[in-house]
């Protein structure tokens, strides 16, 4: 004896002379339904089977957390952040860097500085403080000449000058006050006051040919150099490095993108603009 399935059509009613026996319409709905069921589920298995044989080489397959190379139907490839704008005023107002380092260097007179961010910027003081805490002391800066050593300190009062962190219309209008026209683009240096330009923090300048970190560090070293007394110099010569002073923002002239004064432990310098 065997036993009918859902996919087996229903057995047929057993014969009588003269005439079928009517199905009571409470067992044929039944009957209907089962077969109604039996023929979705023999299409549906047959499509599944069509469409995703886990054997086919022309079928994607998902990694957990991952979408199937190309995508697959229906699905969406990740959009890439899109870069912050940079503010072009800020509030005026600057939060200092919290805290401060070691003294930096071997010998000579202890230059201290606090470093600062102007509110609005979407700039994190601390970060900011990080990148010229390891500009300046590391042993390519200013501090391989042994004359003179560097400390961040988070006081107003124990530092010697500061540095700071601005918009390009407050950047500008700081500059100008000490007779300086950046014209809300490059950065600049007062006495006590290194002031960066936001906008040149982020975005460096075109046509540099060196990675951001390295506009970063070339800026930081060279208003830090205005502030410890160096002077502008010119470019020695086409595919040579540019020195640390001279005004790479502008353009290079021939020379390559170069962030710090020494190289290879001497100090690399070019001939001196009055």
């Amino acid at each position: 004896m065997t036993q009918s399935s859902p996919y087996d059509p229903p057995a047929p009613a057993p014969r009588s002379s003269g005439r079928r026996r009517p199905v009571p319409p409470r067992v044929y709905r039944r009957r209907r339904a089962a077969v109604l069921l039996g023929l979705t589920l023999v299409v549906a298995a047959g499509v599944g089977f069509v469409l995703a044989r886990p054997d086919d080489p022309a079928t994607p397959r998902s990694v957990a957390g991952q979408l199937p190379e190309g995508g697959g139907v229906g699905a969406h490839a990740p959009v890439p952040d899109k870069p912050r704008p940079v503010p072009s005023v800020g509030a005026g107002r600057f939060v200092a860097a919290s805290g401060g380092t070691p003294v930096q260097g071997v010998d000579g007179p202890l230059h201290r500085y606090r470093v600062v961010v102007e509110q609005g910027t979407g700039q994190d003081p601390d970060e900011f403080a990080a990148s010229v805490d390891g500009t300046l002391g590391d042993p390519r800066s200013w501090i391989a000449s042994g004359e003179l050593r560097v400390q961040r300190v988070a006081e107003a009062a124990a530092a010697d000058f500061t540095i700071y962190l601005a918009t390009p219309v407050t950047s500008e209008r700081m500059c100008a006050e000490g007779g300086l026209r950046t014209e809300g683009y490059t950065s600049c240096r007062l006495p006590g006051q290194v002031i960066i330009n936001l906008a040149r923090w982020t975005e460096a300048v075109p046509d540099y040919g060196a990675p951001l970190d390295v506009y970063r560090t070339y800026v930081i070293n060279h208003e830090v150099g205005h502030e410890f007394g160096e002077l502008h110099e010119a470019c020695p010569g086409p595919g040579q490095p540019a020195p640390v002073m001279q005004q790479q923002t502008y353009g290079l002239e021939g020379c390559l993108a170069n962030a710090w004064p020494y190289l290879d432990g001497r100090r690399y310098a070019g001939d001196v603009i009055p």
